[in-house]
């Protein structure tokens, strides 16, 4: 069995999405979810999907090993980070080792790093000028949406685009593909 931690800080659309496309694999097993927010509706979806959950402050990820222990224990295979606002500390990169991913909304390197996270992406990309936008899934390093390149998948940007609509178009991609890519990658 493959484990699966996701990380998340909101509502967790895409941790739920990615739930339910496991749901039935025999092999793959969304094992944690893991937030930074108390309040995060990820949460919620966990326990509507019966997936356990841990919730942990910027102390206990930067400062101790209690989250790693959490991940160690659950014998987890990769680490999804879906809407995941930290950086992930050098203790957990150093024991993951091309086993963290991310995704971010925005063809990469374009539109990301330090402050490059919802509605700001598409509100730049429009702003820009850009014909196209779409999903960059990657690998985590210490620096934010650095890491290599492990799959992008694109869509138009109409003239008549807003933040919100270039915002639907993409999630649709993130659903599309993210659990598709997870699934690759656990595979190989």
């Amino acid at each position: 069995m493959k484990n699966i931690a996701i990380f998340a800080s909101g509502s967790g659309t895409n941790a739920g999405n990615i739930a339910e496309y496991f749901r039935s694999n025999q092999d793959i097993c969304i094992k944690l979810i893991l937030a930074n927010r108390q309040d995060a509706y990820v949460l919620k979806r966990a326990e509507t999907f019966g997936i356990p959950t841990f919730v942990f402050n910027r102390k206990q990820f930067y400062q101790t090993d209690d989250v790693l222990n959490i991940l160690k224990t659950n014998k987890i295979s990769l680490i999804v980070l879906a809407g995941f606002l930290w950086l992930v500390p050098e203790n957990i990169l150093k024991a993951y080792p091309h086993k963290i991913i991310n995704i971010h909304p925005a063809l990469l390197p374009k539109y990301g790093g330090s402050g490059f996270y919802g509605p700001i992406v598409h509100e730049s990309v429009i702003r820009s000028g850009e014909k196209e936008s779409g999903i960059t899934i990657h690998y985590v390093n210490e620096v934010y949406d650095s890491g290599q390149i492990i799959f992008q998948a694109r869509c138009p940007v109409e003239p008549d685009d807003t933040a919100e609509s270039l915002a639907q178009k993409v999630h649709q991609l993130e659903y599309e593909y993210f659990p598709v890519v997870i699934e690759k990658l656990l595979n190989e």
